[in-house]
């Protein structure tokens, strides 16, 4: 078995669903961006050697169906040989396209692969999707398959006591440590930046519109002068008793990530420094109406295929779809707050569902590089009750 590693990850910034400068843009663009932005920085790696491109994409429908990774093959810099594929599991899915490449790499079976994830939220509302239509036996069976990702923040806050007070406070928090990363340069790293055409609204009152030009050179959505006063003041969103609210949910939002992955000779080869090891990967289930604990089953599975105990990782990325669910699944793991999300989270930057595991493991092996740390760990969520888990290692 060869070693993988990811040589380099890049992403679009993170614009605001249906307001933000992403949209009027479509899903393929955004990949073919990054694909094009990676192949740039690395001239060291010919493009015909790509041998497979792998792209998460949570919802298939409208612009986002076809194999949407193929479009964006097409549409970047790779030649017209480079196959491509599209897979989802939902908000797993853009690490779930880098552990299916990282296995294929391992396997003998390539050399150099991209991977990574998508999700336009905006796009979803464009053109017209296919109805999605439920099982009448799984409705009458297992109707909680299909609750609203909103509602099940709503059970785990209920059933395990995550008071509307701490998810506010980790909210604030999440905000915070976004802002600071900000500051600090670390943003700006992971970005590459793209000039596109958006619908602007130039008065609100009327809600006249015109088309301009902008650049998406950073995340749009981070909210830097939260206060706890003012979050406090929110509405629930999803229940009208509830404690969920746009202020501790994470941020609809529009944007792509896409990284390389090698084996670890042919990196030698090109003279490549990598970020660091794919260590491997794992799923679990769990009931769908609290799907927001799968990082609860995800995690322990992992580190038990791997012979290692949570005393041996030094940085957690876990997807902050809801600050119920990242509470519960921080403090029943027994996560270390100071190594947890620490640049902030989804709360605070935007999670386009299937673009967020890619992202997640650039921010993760860049942090770990800056802490001079080993071990990280990438885990989230996932719609209709799962969890996902992936491990990587410094070089």
């Amino acid at each position: 078995m060869s070693q993988v590693v990811v040589v380099d990850s890049i992403r679009t910034g993170l614009a605001k669903a249906h307001r933000g400068t992403f949209n009027l843009t479509r899903s393929d663009d955004l990949v073919a961006h990054c694909i094009d932005f990676l192949l740039e920085r690395n001239p060291e790696l010919a493009a015909e050697e790509v041998d497979d491109v792998i792209l998460g994409c949570g919802r298939q429908v409208g612009e986002q169906s076809g194999n949407v990774a193929r479009h964006a093959v097409v549409l970047s810099q790779l030649p017209i040989t480079v196959p491509a594929t599209t897979i989802s599991r939902a908000c797993s899915s853009g690490l779930n396209s880098i552990a299916f490449a990282a296995n294929q790499l391992a396997n003998g079976c390539a050399e150099v692969m991209m991977a990574g994830g998508v999700e336009s939220i905006t796009g979803l509302d464009r053109g017209s999707p296919a109805q999605f239509e439920e099982n009448p036996r799984l409705m009458e069976e297992k109707p909680d398959i299909f609750m609203a990702m909103g509602n099940t923040a709503e059970v785990v806050a209920r059933r395990y006591q995550v008071s509307r007070e701490a998810q506010d406070a980790y909210s604030l928090q999440s905000q915070q440590r976004y802002v600071a990363a900000v500051e600090a340069g670390y943003m700006a790293e992971e970005i590459a930046p793209m000039t596109v055409d958006w619908r602007k609204v130039v008065d609100k009152d009327s809600g006249a519109t015109e088309i301009v030009e902008g650049i998406v050179d950073h995340d749009e959505c981070n909210r830097p002068t939260t206060t706890l006063e003012g979050l406090s003041k929110l509405s629930p969103a999803f229940e009208e008793d509830g404690t969920v609210t746009a202020g501790n949910a994470s941020q609809l939002s529009d944007g792509a990530s896409m990284a390389i992955l090698m084996t670890e000779e042919r990196a030698q080869q090109l003279d490549l420094e990598p970020m660091g090891y794919f260590g491997g990967f794992t799923v679990a289930g769990c009931e769908p109406d609290e799907m927001g604990i799968g990082p609860v089953f995800a995690i322990p599975k992992l580190l038990d295929y791997k012979g290692l105990s949570l005393a041996d990782i030094d940085l957690v990325e876990l997807n902050e779809a809801f600050a119920s669910q990242c509470l519960y699944c921080r403090d029943r793991l027994g996560i270390d707050p100071e190594i947890y999300n620490v640049n902030g989270g989804s709360i605070a930057i935007g999670h386009p569902f299937g673009m967020t595991g890619a992202r997640l493991t650039g921010s993760l092996l860049r942090e770990m590089k800056r802490r001079e740390k080993k071990l990280g760990i990438v885990s989230m969520c996932i719609g209709k009750g799962m969890g996902a888990a992936g491990l990587f290692e410094a070089c």
